[in-house]
């Protein structure tokens, strides 16, 4: 099976994950991924597919994340790359040790756990994205009790290897997620 286009990657997700929170998580990281490829000159295609199946195993598997989803993608004949950034996404955990090589799987790794304090923020203050500002983003991301289960480091490592510096990044997502409101 080739590379889905984005729409039958949300069918796929769709069908793997029920819970609407990871649909959205989903659709945050796949949006930023997308921004990202087009900042970069990269294949949004790719990029945005590789956003939106990321998480495919976690509401089945969550012990085994992302176990489960990178054999599925090595069976469907899926692009190396996005493999190789879905198993850098979990450096860290599970005894996954692949650290993020390409800008592909470092995007994915800045954009993952970010979007949660992104959620985090809007749930307390619901305002649209494109009118967030990135200093109470960024101060939000130095107070650890603030969406607490995120983890900083893989975000930091995330923008190391991308290359993008903290502040750009959160940045660069206001702008990328505010077609999302």
């Amino acid at each position: 099976m080739p590379l889905p286009t984005r729409a039958e990657a949300t069918t796929l997700l769709h069908s793997h994950v029920q819970d609407e929170y990871q649909r959205l998580h989903a659709e945050m990281v796949a949006t930023g991924m997308e921004g990202y490829a087009h900042h970069f000159g990269e294949d949004a295609q790719l990029w945005a597919v590789t956003g939106l199946l990321h998480d495919l195993d976690y509401e089945l598997h969550p012990a085994a994340h992302p176990g489960p989803s990178l054999a599925w993608f090595k069976e469907w004949n899926y692009p190396a790359a996005l493999i190789h950034a879905v198993e850098a996404h979990a450096y860290g955990y599970h005894d996954f040790k692949t650290l993020p090589e390409t800008k592909l799987a470092a995007a994915l790794l800045a954009c993952d756990e970010i979007s949660g304090i992104f959620y985090a923020y809007r749930k307390m203050n619901p305002l649209p994205y494109a009118q967030m500002k990135a200093s109470s983003i960024k101060k939000k991301f130095k107070e650890p009790s603030f969406a607490a289960k995120i983890d900083r480091s893989t975000i930091t490592l995330g923008c190391d290897k991308l290359g993008v510096p903290l502040d750009d990044h959160i940045a660069n997502l206001i702008r990328f997620f505010a077609p999302l409101n």
